[in-house]
């Protein structure tokens, strides 16, 4: 047995750029596994991923060209079934033991033991280890199967599928070639470098060889991390040498490393008069359709300048550099005329185009919805003091860029153009950064509306959506949002939460609600929304670092004043370092508990009923407190009430320990039930406090 680096590649046509990193890492990842459990690797094994646009590879040290021999104990049959009164193999054994290949003169040595409540025969033998040339094949044939690959292609006149052809396969093991056919290739040692740098087909000397072989004579950094490094290394520097920034980038890097596999950094420029169209149109037109990094000043003001990742190196790249230029010249041009052509038309002119423009067949036209969210943006912004007039104006030119020609050619834009179109036709600054800001929050960690005008327009526009999807029976199922209403209600959430803004959640649902047509939604829908967005809210606080408990414990009340859970959470983790709060969570589960279990619907306390001194202390007590509980709520200021409902302890431990609630006498009974659940409702005005018992 000898241990050696293994190398696997498979060439390919060129991969999808955009998947390419998982591709990489999955087919690293199943490879190791697989031979980790065949015990021809170990699990911590040097296991080094390489993806380019042609190729997925991994090598793995130290793996064992045959796995060792183990012992393997198994379970034959009951003895009682297996062997007569005198030890000797009965029949059914005898069967067993020539379907298994054992020779029966071993029977002597087999071993009884207890198996559950009857005595079993067990058979301990050698096993001999898996061999890497046996099993190496199809070890790589299950690693393709279990490629994030969601369409296939077959090629030439083989049964072979995968995500694009495949020209060669390599199974290296040290410097010795390991047989196999995967996608009916036949393992070898020859791969083939960059399409015009690599000095033609490469044989690998051995698997530790692979990457400075591609590196030297193929000119491929093959490693998908290290050529993404190289790329952002090169960026950075030419673009301080440009005296220029380069924004955020990260997805456009990690899109480019799958598209280069020799990356060189080069600049460009276009005439500075392209700069009179909005620099998000240029950036995305750079970005998205030509793959070149857009460079800007100190201040973030687009420049006429831009970065080139090209995969060729040369020594004078003038041609490179000139062609790039001439392509991305008709883009820039085709923004400009969009811009200049869509400007021509007043925004609100282009409202009632959105008429013929289906929402959703249940729900009508975006120009019925934009009705709506009208109507709710206006809603919203009078419960806030906001200027209502500006924010129905927002809500009713929101959606109208997006039937403009440079919206229609980048969508991305809808919202941004809007605001660009607002301003252009005279709107008001109020007005045209609602109608931009609507739209947010786009994604985790997006910026927020800003301003109660553009908050109200942001919030009528998702939960438009939600209750119209929700009321039809459109719900989220498992991984399918086809709708995004998952992302509408985190952006609820976090409006309503981070700005803060002071607005009942289900009064907002239902005001959402009024705004659709009599039986277009279906009834007791809102219910279950508003467990759907609790929902969503729980992984939020728990993705913050809340407590599980905390929070559990936070949401029992089913809040729906969002703005107020934080401090709420606060309150209850402040409560639980007080030492009391063991004490009181514990008793109020037993007062939960103990008010589940009647039927009796709980009146007020009657002093008069009361027989012993701790009922009489808990009562004295308790409504001494009231007052300072009920002002310290008002005010939101939760710790406190907490702090002050703390002073309960004493009286509540000696209620327990001296009064038995559930007496034989009837009005007693209820007296003393109606005792406990006002200690529930205020011992519970802020959180379920039961939640954090242990």
């Amino acid at each position: 047995m000898s241990a050696a680096t293994l190398l696997v590649e498979l060439l390919t046509e060129e991969l999808p750029p955009k998947a390419l990193p998982k591709l990489g890492e999955s087919f690293a990842r199943t490879i190791h596994a697989e031979l980790v459990a065949r015990d021809l690797a170990d699990a911590d094994a040097r296991c080094h991923p390489f993806a380019s646009p042609r190729r997925l590879a991994v090598t793995i040290a130290g793996v064992r060209d045959a796995a060792p021999a183990r012992e393997v104990t198994e379970k034959l049959m009951p003895v009682a079934v297996a062997l007569d009164a005198d030890g000797a193999p009965k029949p059914p054994l005898l069967k067993k033991l020539a379907a298994k290949g054992i020779d029966p003169a071993l029977v002597p040595t087999f071993e009884r033991r207890m198996d559950g409540k009857a005595e079993a025969l067990f058979h301990t033998h050698t096993v001999a280890g898996a061999q890497l040339d046996a099993v190496l094949a199809e070890v790589v044939g299950l690693a393709v199967k279990a490629l994030p690959i969601p369409k296939v292609m077959r090629w030439g006149a083989g049964e072979a599928q995968f995500v694009r052809p495949v020209h060669t396969l390599i199974l290296l093991h040290g410097d010795r070639v390991v047989p196999g056919r995967v996608l009916d290739l036949d393992a070898g040692k020859v791969t083939m470098g960059h399409r015009f740098m690599s000095r033609g087909e490469l044989e690998v000397a051995n698997a530790d060889a692979y990457e400075s072989t591609l590196l030297a004579e193929g000119k491929v950094i093959p490693s998908f991390t290290e050529r993404r490094a190289n790329i952002d290394a090169q960026l950075v520097s030419e673009a301080a040498r440009q005296h220029a920034s380069l924004g955020d980038y990260a997805d456009l890097l990690d899109e480019v490393t799958a598209l280069v596999e020799h990356p060189t950094v080069y600049v460009g420029e276009f005439e500075a008069e392209f700069l009179a169209v909005p620099q998000e149109c240029l950036i995305l037109t750079m970005r998205a359709n030509q793959k070149y990094f857009p460079l800007f000043d100190a201040a973030g003001t687009l420049l006429n300048r831009f970065l080139i990742v090209s995969n060729m190196h040369v020594k004078d790249p003038s041609n490179i550099i000139a062609g790039n230029q001439r392509v991305v010249r008709p883009r820039l041009a085709d923004a400009r005329f969009f811009f200049d052509t869509d400007r021509k038309q007043a925004l609100a002119s282009r409202v009632e185009r959105l008429d013929n423009v289906v929402y959703h067949n249940k729900l009508g036209s975006v120009r019925a919805r934009v009705a709506r969210v009208e109507r709710l943006a206006g809603a919203i912004a009078k419960r806030l003091g906001a200027d209502v007039t500006a924010a129905q104006r927002a809500a009713h030119l929101a959606k109208a860029d997006l039937v403009t020609e440079m919206v229609g050619e980048f969508p991305e834009l809808q919202g941004t153009m809007g605001r660009y179109y607002a301003l252009n036709d005279g709107e008001g600054e109020v007005v045209a950064a609602a109608i931009e800001a609507h739209y947010r929050p786009r994604f985790a960690g997006d910026a927020l509306p800003q301003g109660n005008v553009a908050a109200a327009v942001a919030l009528a526009d998702k939960l438009d959506a939600l209750v119209g999807f929700f009321g039809i029976g459109q719900l989220p199922t498992g991984d399918k949002d086809p709708f995004g209403l998952r992302r509408s209600a985190l952006g609820v959430l976090r409006i309503l939460m981070e700005t803060p803004l002071p607005l009942d959640l289900a009064a907002l649902v239902d005001d959402a609600a009024g705004g659709f047509d009599a039986g277009m939604l279906e009834p007791g829908f809102a219910p279950v929304l508003l467990d759907f967005v609790q929902e969503r809210l729980r992984n939020v606080l728990r993705d913050a670092g809340h407590s599980v408990e905390n929070v559990d414990a936070v949401l029992a009340l089913n809040p729906t004043r969002i703005d107020r859970v934080p401090a709420r959470l606060d309150a209850v983790s402040a409560f639980r370092a007080l030492p009391e709060a063991e004490a009181l969570a514990a008793a109020n589960k037993r007062i939960t508990n103990i008010l589940k279990k009647t039927d009796e619907a709980p009146g007020v306390p009657d002093v008069t009923l009361f027989e012993a001194p701790a009922e009489k202390a808990l009562f004295e007590q308790l409504n001494a407190l009231a007052p300072q509980v009920a002002s310290h709520f008002e005010n939101e200021d939760y710790t406190q009430a907490l702090r002050v409902l703390a002073g309960l302890r004493a009286a509540v431990d000696r209620f327990f320990e001296e009064v038995m609630v559930m007496a034989d006498e009837p009005l007693v009974r209820a007296n003393r039930l109606a005792l406990l659940a006002a200690l529930a409702d205020q011992m519970n005005r802020v959180a379920d406090l039961s939640r954090l018992s242990t």
